[in-house]
């Protein structure tokens, strides 16, 4: 029997809305997050909400990254949850003692969207924060901690949860 792992894949609302259209979350390789063992052993915690709540901060962080990096897409951090065969997923344990890298895994193949289990974005009064999170982030990497204070404005807001047939609406707000 194969066991399912319940992943956090890093996007953007532009990176929602091509998956939306393509039906899948791809082209694989798909970094994503997950509970690893290098994830558990840094929280310390046998509370597996707790150790998955991390994990899908470490995928907003990663969006926020990909917002960086795409500086025309809407200032939401967006994560796709996602349940998949464990087969599917690779974990290099020696990657994960590297605190920059906790909880990282690679997907082998692209993930069909009707394998969400949810998604989850930033609300629209977190925008300016992220806005600026997203500029900084650079400066931060390179050990500016005014920085990393505005990269950690962004992490102050929690983002919210939509079911996946909310995933239309979604994508509106970037039409």
């Amino acid at each position: 029997m194969l066991h399912a792992m319940r992943v956090y894949i890093p996007t953007t609302l532009a990176g929602l809305a091509e998956a939306y259209k393509a039906g899948e979350l791809g082209p694989a390789p798909l970094d994503a997050y997950a509970v690893t063992p290098s994830l558990r052993e840094w929280y310390v915690s046998d509370d597996i909400e707790e150790l998955e709540y991390a994990a899908l901060n470490r995928a907003a962080q990663a969006s926020l990254r990909l917002l960086a990096v795409h500086p025309d897409t809407a200032r939401r951090r967006v994560v796709v949850a996602v349940d998949v065969d464990d087969a599917a997923v690779a974990y290099d344990p020696d990657h994960g003692l590297d605190p920059g890298s906790l909880g990282e895994v690679r997907l082998s193949r692209a993930v069909p969207l009707a394998k969400t289990a949810a998604v989850h974005a930033d609300a629209d009064e977190a925008e300016p924060d992220v806005t600026a999170a997203a500029a900084a982030v650079g400066a931060a990497d390179m050990g500016d901690d005014d920085a990393q204070f505005t990269v950690d404005g962004a992490e102050d807001h929690d983002l919210l949860w939509y079911a996946t047939q909310e995933i239309p609406h979604l994508i509106d707000l970037i039409g």
